[in-house]
């Protein structure tokens, strides 16, 4: 048995050693290589076959190869690892491979040389690959796969030690530019992010270079380069279709520790999407106001407050237009179709050097860029809104449209309403289109056009019509001067008007209107002086044109006399340079100045007044007469902007930054809000440009993998020339607005602290803002001092503010959201008391603002339903529903007093002072 056995051991090690040598005589091959060099890819084939490699190590060590096999001939192992590439090989009958780059090789002399048998050519089926430019200036290859190696610029062009790299970061399939995409060097730590073009530059040291590349919504990148000289790469990234919110923190988590940028919060639409609102429409303003920092007076507006800052006080950009009036439906909508958005950028301090004209924010909304393979589009269907979205190219790869447009039809609904509402026959419409043109003519050169269209028109137990409409139009021509100097140059006419109307007695019908026009031009360049320093630089001018107001009879049998108040027009222009400067991967500064030029315009008639007296008809000295386009009054002054972070760790960073601001142009409201009464005032000799400086620290720390990222900022701003009301102002049609208005000076300040999870099934934040703002209008000689010259809260300040957002997602197809909200009230002024005053009876007023209303609390939850996820089917659709303040309290969004009979009763106005159930249906295709 022993022996049998012995006998049987024999026979299998025999026929395992016949058949290894058959293997290997007939060139069989087993391997597993990832990644791997040729050197490595080689010496595994030289270790278990008789083959032996030739080849020049310096020509091909740009290859990684990553494959598995089992049992294959040699030829196929060398087609498969070379596959895609312009690598030839060839097998002599010796057993020797002979491989090179881009030339056939043969094995024997030609057949023709000498009279003998044709030799052997055995050479690859190899498919040719697309190569990257020698040169700067070509066009660039779209890296798109993590297993090969990209060669750019020329070897030894230079003896420079560094290079740089440019190009693009695109979506792969619809080859959209991605903004604010990272690209990290992994050795060094330096990086940069793409602009608005999707363009970056990187220099780096020559040589081979491993690359990281994130974007929101996008899967991580990893591109191996080897950089000879100045070249240019554009980069592809894939939707990241099964772990988008791993994705969307790890790009963000990147930017929180070691972005300079501090005061900046930035949101993708995805994050947009999840945040339940009133009706359930996505909305950018309502989830703004769940950021730390940013509140509002109440619902019914989208007017934001930003530490501090008033409503008018927010510079907001679609695209590089200016909206006055973002918000529909008395304030229940935004003004942004929320399908057609990319993302959204909040800067609440450390602004950058080119944005200027208001002195509290930046809110900066970039619309997607249409699809340039194929035609696509989404729509919904809500309670009181329906939207369509449709995008698509005009020429393939090169060109495309994205068209959206959204109205409303409330009418219904406000028809169901009982008789004794008194809302019975009220109206409420809105619509809105958007239409986004891109063209590129090549790598250098592209254009975008932006058009934007809204018109409300409503009342609500009135007999006025309110009617306003934004009208937005601008072109933007992106060009790369060099891999390391790009402009972006951009023009535009951007239009707000209101139009009220009241013709239920025919005697008094009249028309009130007011416009303004803005045209604007600007020129933006970011040029690479050095690795370590980034110049942003630029030139940009505002042409002003304001019809402060027009009351007109409207109809034959109107007895109203018309009015129309003098136009103003102002030419505002500024300069700027910043320089981001990287010291090391630890300290980095931002250094900038804006220089502001405003020039009030004719034709023009000023009061004067005497000195040192208030302002009314009775300290008036004369008028003065300025000719048409005459320089009436000019105001100028430079514009700080500093930062600097410090990163103690990978994980932890400390930031500070000092900004000056300032704004030509105020809104005089009777309302805490934006509302379709709004005038809009230019400064001019009476009234002066309101100022703004502002100091922050932060404090920033990634836990758990940079899974969980902690905030913590504090500001402190002065603010100077805020103008305030006086006691029964008239600010509608008023030709001497500056007798109604006194000029403040205030503080505001606070402390902002987040905590924020954005990966996993579970994600969201909970913010919470402590803040304060206080103004002073102690100079007598403006007129009576307000609560005795002392400081006096504004009417938005606020001074807690706790906010909960939560996302749960149950499966690939189910999510749930919960968003919690609690303020302070506003600060209001009451009736306190009643004297006797020439012998009748007054109404005794608190201090302005002394008093709030009852503090604010609600409670959102929305359920979110997708469709199955099969990828060949016509349509995907989703259904969203939910409920807003479930526990259906009665905020106050106001309160007012009456007198009745002789009895001052106070009241509380609530919006709304129930659950609101709300349904979604959206379809995508």
């Amino acid at each position: 048995m022993r022996n049998f056995l012995l006998f049987i051991f024999c026979i299998q090690f025999f026929l395992f050693s016949s058949k290894a040598s058959l293997a290997q005589r007939s060139g069989s091959v087993t391997l597993q290589v990832n990644n791997s060099s040729i050197e490595e890819f080689v010496q595994q084939i030289e270790s278990k076959t008789p083959f032996r490699f030739f080849y020049d190590p310096h020509q091909l060590a740009d290859i990684r190869i990553t494959l598995q096999i089992n049992e294959q001939p040699i030829a196929s192992v060398l087609e498969q690892a070379f596959k895609g590439t312009n690598i030839q090989f060839a097998i002599d009958p010796q057993q020797n491979v002979f491989l090179v780059r881009g030339k056939e090789i043969a094995t024997t002399l030609p057949p023709d040389l000498f009279p003998a048998p044709a030799g052997l050519v055995d050479k690859a089926k190899s498919v040719a690959r697309q190569q990257l430019p020698l040169e700067p200036g070509k066009t660039a290859f779209i890296a798109a796969q993590e297993n090969k190696v990209y060669v750019i610029g020329v070897k030894g062009l230079n003896q420079e030690a560094r290079a740089t790299i440019s190009g693009f970061v695109k979506e792969a399939g619809t080859v959209k530019p991605l903004i604010g995409a990272t690209i990290f060097h992994q050795t060094t730590g330096a990086g940069t992010a793409t602009d608005g073009n999707g363009y970056f530059t990187l220099t780096l040291p020559k040589g081979p270079q491993a690359l990281t590349i994130r974007s929101l919504g996008m899967k991580d990148a990893k591109r191996q380069v080897i950089l000879f000289s100045n070249g240019s790469l554009d980069i592809a990234l894939f939707p990241a279709n099964t772990a988008l919110k791993e994705v969307l923190v790890q790009a963000e988590e990147e930017s929180n520790i070691k972005k300079l940028q501090m005061g900046m919060e930035k949101l993708d639409v995805s994050t947009i999407k999840q945040v339940p609102t009133v009706f359930g429409e996505a909305d950018v303003l309502r989830v703004i106001l769940t950021l730390p920092g940013v509140k509002s007076v109440g619902e019914a507006t989208t007017g934001f407050n930003v530490r501090g800052g008033a409503t008018d006080q927010n510079l907001i950009l679609f695209n590089d237009a200016t909206l006055y009036n973002p918000s529909h439906f008395f304030g229940f909508f935004s003004a942004f179709n929320p399908e057609i958005i990319k993302d959204v950028e909040l800067y609440k301090s450390s602004i950058p050097a080119k944005y200027g004209g208001r002195v509290s924010s930046v809110l900066n909304i970039n619309s997607r860029e249409g699809n340039k393979v194929k035609i696509a589009g989404s729509a919904g269907i809500g309670l009181l809104t329906s939207r369509l979205n449709l995008e698509g190219p005009l020429m393939k790869d090169k060109s495309s449209f994205l068209f959206g447009t959204r109205t409303t039809y409330s009418n219904w609904l406000l028809k169901l309403l009982p008789n004794d509402s008194g809302y019975k026959g009220s109206k409420a419409s809105f619509y809105d289109v958007n239409l986004h043109l891109n063209h590129q003519f090549n790598e250098n050169n592209r254009l975008a056009v932006t058009s934007y269209w809204s018109k409300d028109a409503s009342n609500l137990n009135t007999d006025t019509l309110f009617s306003y409409s934004n009208r937005n139009l601008s072109l933007k021509w992106s060009h790369a001067f060099s891999s390391k100097f790009f402009g972006n140059f951009t023009v535009g006419q951007d239009h707000y008007h209101y139009e009220n109307y009241s013709q239920a007695n025919p005697i008094t019908a009249y028309k009130l209107a007011f416009s303004l026009n803005q045209a604007n031009l600007k020129a933006d360049f970011t040029y690479e002086l050095h690795p370590k320093h980034t110049l942003s630089l630029g030139a940009g001018a505002v042409y002003y044109n304001l019809k402060p107001g027009t009351y007109r009879p409207m109809g034959t049998e109107s007895l109203v006399l018309p009015v129309e108040i003098e136009q103003e027009k102002a030419l505002e222009s500024a300069l700027y340079i910043e320089d981001n400067f990287a010291v090391n991967h630890r300290l980095s500064f931002s250094l900038g100045l804006r220089f502001s030029v405003f020039n009030y315009l004719g034709a023009q008639s000023i009061d004067t007044y005497a000195a040192k007296l208030p302002k009314d008809e009775f300290s008036k000295t004369g008028t003065k007469t300025f000719g048409e386009n005459e320089v009436v009054q000019t105001y100028s002054n430079p514009e700080v902007r500093m930062s600097g972070r410090y990163a103690f760790t990978e994980n932890f960073s400390v930031k500070a930054g000092y900004n000056t601001l300032r704004q030509n142009i105020h809104m005089l409201s009777n309302t805490t809000a934006i509302a379709p009464t709004d005038i809009w005032k230019l400064s001019d000799p009476n009234i002066k440009p309101q100022l703004s400086q502002q100091l922050s620290l932060g404090l920033y720390q990634n836990l758990f993998s940079n899974q969980l990222e902690l905030s913590a900022e504090t500001y402190y701003k002065k603010l100077k020339n805020y103008l305030d009301y006086k006691s029964g102002a008239v600010l509608v049609m008023n030709p001497h607005i500056e007798t109604d208005v006194v000029s403040t000076h205030g503080k505001a300040y606070g402390v902002e602290l987040m905590v924020k999870k954005a990966a996993g099934n579970f994600n969201g934040w909970v913010s919470y803002t402590y803040s304060r703002i206080f103004l002073q209008m102690n100079d007598a000689t403006q007129g009576p001092l307000i609560n005795k010259g002392e400081f006096y809260p504004a009417a938005y300040d606020k001074p807690h503010d706790v906010t909960f957002v939560g996302n749960q997602k149950i499966s690939r197809r189910f999510s749930v959201s919960l968003n919690m909200t609690y303020s302070t009230g506003r600060p209001v002024t009451i009736p306190i008391g009643r004297f006797t005053y020439g012998g009748s009876q007054k109404t005794l007023y608190s201090g302005r603002n002394d008093y709030r209303i009852p503090d604010y609390f609600r409670t959102d939850l929305s359920l979110n339903i997708e469709g199955n996820h099969k990828l060949k089917q016509l349509t995907h659709n989703s259904w969203t529903l939910g409920v807003y303040n479930i526990t259906g309290r009665k905020n106050p969004y106001s309160v007012y007093f009456t007198s009745d009979k002789g009895v001052v009763k106070g009241y509380k106005l609530s919006v709304f002072g129930a659950a609101i159930p709300f349904v979604n249906f959206n379809i995508r295709f």
